[in-house]
């Protein structure tokens, strides 16, 4: 850049004079002296701007301004020297003349190296870029100086942009796509539309399915404006496009009714849900946040990560007291004296194990941590006259197969026999169906089997899930706490179900490969269908009956479903602390369905620890579990 300069500053100052004089060759080249001054006034006070130290690829509008800058003094030293060594050599409009032909060629040098450059650089993967907005020509910016992607056309559906060009790229109408893959090459379809609807995304991404690309986007806009991404992230298509539903905005005073400038306790907040609503609940502006979990890693990657949103943000960790507490919700005595020491007001409760097959394989362990965690946290809030308890449910409690649906519909009916039994805590459950991306989620499974190359494995062909976002859920079951009047079920609205084997499919075109089948044998990933799971239904409903009124939230509804006095949930708890204690799995299942009339169980007990018990005693390898007298029940009154 300094050997090019060097040429550059003396042929501008040529230039200059022979425009002033209307001469290709001035008497002024005799003033030889003047051409080494200009030199020796540029290389110094560029180096002192920097210029020298930039990257020509990389260079940006920056070192337009620097050049700027650095002409605009040099020739202002350039000019004062002329005018003291020789009086009238350089007239006024001549120096004009020499700024702007200074300007243009050193600026223009070097862009023109930059360009030559760039196109040397330029060995990445074939892209098109789906947006041609201000988000989509950042993105092309960004993606042109790297070596990962090589961007070689703009779709968008405006007509007025057809044909225009931006950053050196043409813009095509959508439907010229086909034509532009094979064309061009073009191996991947960014999304650069970070602020359109999900209907619109979900439209967008049906009509490029078929085109065997893989499907990307950049962050959407409240990711960039928060910080939480740059343009140039790209990331696979969020699944939560694929359903297609807009979110509806929420009402801040439910938001704020059980939240702000009060003390908030989350069981479970190192899970999926748990965390998400310690996520928007440190938003909201709580006195205090407890982050109760019994797993010491999940609890402090989640008491990082908050801590980190802080800094982020640039607020003080001070304006939220987040306190980070070990415990089992199984313990009574821990919740009571986490929520005396600290005045708890409002208490969500995610804590629960959720996956069905371990769950069933584990059977009394779930009993332990979905009943009785459940009902020790919520004696421990009567004790302590917590004013909310929301217990996050889920659709899997409705005409339960398996045992993990049975514990939670159970877990529903203890709340609601408390709260029959009178109580000053407001108790609500706030039920719901699968939530995307969560941990045991399908989506997670399916991405990480089809990087691996396949097969994708689905249950059954004909199995439907309803799936919601864990953000839309962790803040529809803040308000839906709000909206609770006491022994409340309420259900979420969400939206159409999803067919299992559908979504796997559309993951699969998402990232540019085909499905093997019968009609394409030489597709790239196989779809395996292993049959159902232990207790695995091929629905789920959200409601027992059809018995559901609306309230203040037009996606939340209030159930009206049958329960059990305290009287027998009581008799109930006390039979399954028994058959718990004698480590009984058929008297355990046997007294939830009695509890829970719609628990139809669709396999036997399937118990680890108790089948393998059952095979010994029957080798005779080992004598199985005597009876045992149970003990005192400790039951609260």
């Amino acid at each position: 850049m300094i050997a090019g300069d060097s040429v550059m500053v003396p042929l501008a100052l040529i230039c200059a004079f022979a425009l002033h004089y209307a001469e290709p060759f001035p008497a002024i080249l005799a003033t030889w002296w003047l051409y080494p001054v200009a030199v020796g006034l540029t290389i110094p006070i560029f180096g002192r701007l920097g210029l020298y130290r930039a990257v020509v690829r990389f260079m940006g509008p920056r070192a337009v301004f620097a050049v700027l800058q650095g002409v605009t003094l040099m020739v202002l030293l350039f000019g004062a020297i002329a005018h003291f060594l020789a009086p009238a050599t350089v007239p006024s409009t001549a120096l004009v003349m020499f700024w702007g032909a200074t300007v243009l060629y050193v600026g223009g040098s070097r862009f023109a190296v930059r360009s030559y450059l760039q196109r040397q650089h330029r060995r990445g993967e074939r892209v098109a870029v789906y947006g041609a907005g201000g988000a989509g020509a950042r993105l092309a910016s960004a993606l042109v100086g790297g070596q990962e992607f090589l961007p070689v056309a703009f779709v968008d559906d405006s007509v007025a942009l057809h044909g225009s060009v931006i950053n050196g790229i043409e813009v095509f109408n959508p439907a010229d796509l086909p034509r532009l893959v094979n064309d061009l090459e073009i191996t991947r379809v960014l999304l650069a539309l970070p602020s359109v609807s999900r209907r619109r995304r979900m439209r967008i991404i049906s009509q490029l399915e078929d085109l065997h690309v893989h499907i990307q986007t950049m962050p959407n806009f409240s990711d960039l404006i928060s910080g939480n991404a740059r343009v140039d992230e790209i990331r696979d298509v969020d699944v939560a496009d694929l359903l297609g539903r807009d979110t509806v905005p929420p009402h801040e005073a439910l938001l704020d009714a059980c939240i702000r400038d009060k003390v908030i306790m989350v069981t479970g907040a190192g899970g999926s849900i748990g965390s998400e609503l310690c996520r928007q609940i440190v938003r909201l502006g709580p006195k205090r946040l407890l982050l109760v979990e019994h797993s010491e890693l999940a609890l402090y990657d989640v008491n990082k990560e908050l801590s980190a949103t802080f800094e982020r943000d640039g607020k003080d960790n001070d304006a939220v007291d987040v306190v980070p507490l070990l415990g089992s919700v199984e313990n009574k005595e821990r919740m009571t004296s986490i929520m005396t020491s600290f005045g708890v007001q409002t208490v969500y409760h995610a804590a629960a194990y959720k996956h069905v097959p371990m769950v069933e394989q584990n059977m009394l362990q779930g009993v332990h941590n979905n009943v009785f965690g459940t009902y020790h946290t919520a004696l421990a809030a009567m004790e302590c006259n917590v004013e909310t308890f929301v217990l996050v449910s889920t659709d899997k409690a409705v005409c339960p197969t398996n045992v993990m649906g049975a514990t939670k519909r159970l877990a529903e009916m203890v709340l609601q026999g408390l709260d029959d039994r009178g109580t000053s805590t407001r108790f609500c459950m706030v039920r719901f169906g699968n939530v995307l991306e969560s941990s045991g989620s399908v989506v997670p499974l399916f991405r990480e089997q089809i990087r691996r190359g396949g097969p994708v494995t689905v249950t059954h062909p004909e199995i439907i899930r309803y799936f919601m976002t864990i953000p839309e859920a962790a803040q529809l079951v803040i308000q839906a706490g709000s909206l609770g009047r006491g022994g409340d079920v309420f259900v979420l609205d969400m939206g159409k179900p999803v067919k299992i084997a559908d979504l796997a499919k559309r993951m699969v075109h998402l990232m540019g490969l085909t499905v093997m089948s019968e009609d394409n044998p030489d597709g790239d990933i196989e779809i395996k269908y292993t049959g159902l799971r232990p207790a695995e239904k091929l629905y789920e409903e959200l409601l027992i009956g059809n018995n559901v009124m609306g309230t203040k939230h037009p996606m939340i509804m209030r159930a009206e479903e049958q329960m059990l006095p305290w009287e027998r949930v009581s008799r109930v708890l006390d039979e399954l602390r028994v058959a718990c204690r004698r480590f009984d799995c058929e008297s355990a299942r046997h007294t939830l369905m009695a509890a829970v009339n719609e628990y139809k169980p669709s396999s036997n007990v399937v118990d680890l620890v108790w089948q393998t018990q059952e095979v010994a005693s029957s080798d005779g390898a080992i004598t199985p579990i005597a009876n045992v007298t149970p003990l005192s029940s400790n039951r609260t009154q």
